[in-house]
């Protein structure tokens, strides 16, 4: 065995993704055996889209994207084009819905792109009421439902809408 051979043979033994692997693979820091289900999945959504590139799916999930930036870009283009409007003057608005992707009378969506795969971090996504509450025991991290992704021109100079909660959002831990 070469030494190449044996560190990657090294890194599988620790559950961990090679660095020659993650090179061209997509940024995470996951385990080896969730990065390969992971990996398993963005091929399957992209292979879908392969299939039927005209068909707009009804839910994208954004952490099976290499680049999930590129498609948030691409809602604000789509806006940006039918509104005359400047992209650099845009914004992504989010509206989290009661819906999980699963669930079949989810209508397609008629303004921006409906996303899933996010997840909260030391809180969770209460359904019932529509908002964040305190995390339950044990349970770190808490699934959200689909989201409504849709491009809004950016607020006036000096003006605050204090209804919205601008949250930041991390491709990794």
């Amino acid at each position: 065995m070469t030494e190449n051979m044996e560190k990657i043979m090294h890194d599988i033994a620790l559950n961990k993704v090679t660095p020659i692997w993650m090179k061209y693979g997509f940024t995470s820091t996951r385990g080896l055996n969730s990065w390969l289900t992971n990996t398993k999945h963005r091929c399957e959504q992209l292979s879908a889209w392969k299939e039927d590139p005209v068909k707009v799916p009804h839910v994208t999930f954004l952490n099976r994207l290499k680049n999930p930036n590129s498609f948030l870009t691409a809602i604000k283009q789509v806006y940006a084009r039918e509104k005359q409007q400047e992209l650099n003057k845009l914004l992504i608005v989010t509206d989290v819905l009661r819906k999980l992707y699963w669930e079949p009378d989810l209508q397609p969506c008629k303004d921006g792109a409906y996303v899933f795969g996010f997840q909260v971090e030391g809180a969770r996504w209460e359904a019932s009421v529509g908002q964040l509450d305190e995390s339950l025991p044990k349970k770190l991290f808490s699934v959200v439902p689909v989201i409504n992704c849709r491009a809004a021109p950016l607020p006036t100079e000096g003006k605050e809408d204090k209804t919205v909660y601008q949250c930041p959002v991390y491709m990794t831990t």
